[in-house]
């Protein structure tokens, strides 16, 4: 019997960073939902569909099987059969990812194939809508936050970190806009299911978050 571990969330409150910590420390398969939307829209570009081609999208996507491996400890994506890690992190794969994660029968497609995955293996997957509505069955589900100020700490430095310049009251207002639009989108809205557990790393490193996570995971997600 499988066991699968839901991490919900807003941005930048560390859900992957966590997710692929939790999913290595515990021998599951971690779930990048990102990479398997990228893989859908290098598919669509490959085909010479559109972005905005949402017709031709919804016709199609039944045509890609997407499928998350692990090979030498390395997370492996494959479209059709055939491994497309290194063609997915295109600028072009992530705008189409963009436009399949508005198009409701590409998510609808998405979501059949991530509880596939879900049933036959020990998954960690992380997203805005794992636990209410891609794995509302999960064993163990987790929302996991910090306040809009930890937030947009984390992600200024980041950026820094990257070269870029920016200003922390602009990167601020625009995790609040994240907010805002993810929890008032009309498919699949970001909100805490009533059977997740509350985790704010507001204060916590990031062992500390995993350490609570596998404690959460050895009671069976109880608190």
């Amino acid at each position: 019997m499988s066991i699968s571990v839901a991490i919900d969330g807003p941005a930048g409150a560390g859900k992957s960073t966590i997710a692929k910590i939790l999913a290595k420390k515990l021998g599951f398969v971690y779930v990048d939902t990102g990479a398997m939307y990228r893989a859908m829209g290098y598919y669509f570009s490959r085909n010479g569909i559109d972005k905005d081609d949402f017709a031709s999208m919804s016709a199609r996507c039944e045509e890609a099987d997407i499928e998350i491996r692990y090979a030498e400890g390395e997370q492996q994506v494959f479209l059709n059969g055939e491994n497309v890690n290194g063609k997915i992190r295109t600028e072009e794969a992530g705008l189409m990812a963009s436009a399949c994660a508005r198009n409701g029968d590409v998510r609808e497609k998405l979501v059949e194939l991530q509880r596939a995955l879900a049933k036959k293996t020990d998954v960690v997957m992380d997203g805005r809508d794992i636990g209410t509505n891609v794995l509302p069955g999960a064993d163990v589900k987790v929302y996991l936050t910090a306040s809009v100020q930890t937030r947009a700490k984390r992600r200024f430095e980041e950026l820094r970190g990257k070269g870029v310049s920016c200003l922390m009251a602009e990167v601020e207002k625009d995790i609040i806009a994240r907010d805002r639009q993810d929890m008032n989108r009309e498919i699949a809205p970001l909100k805490q299911a009533e059977d997740a557990v509350l985790v704010d790393s507001s204060d916590l490193t990031i062992e500390e978050v995993v350490e609570k996570i596998c404690r959460l995971i050895d009671k069976g997600g109880k608190n």
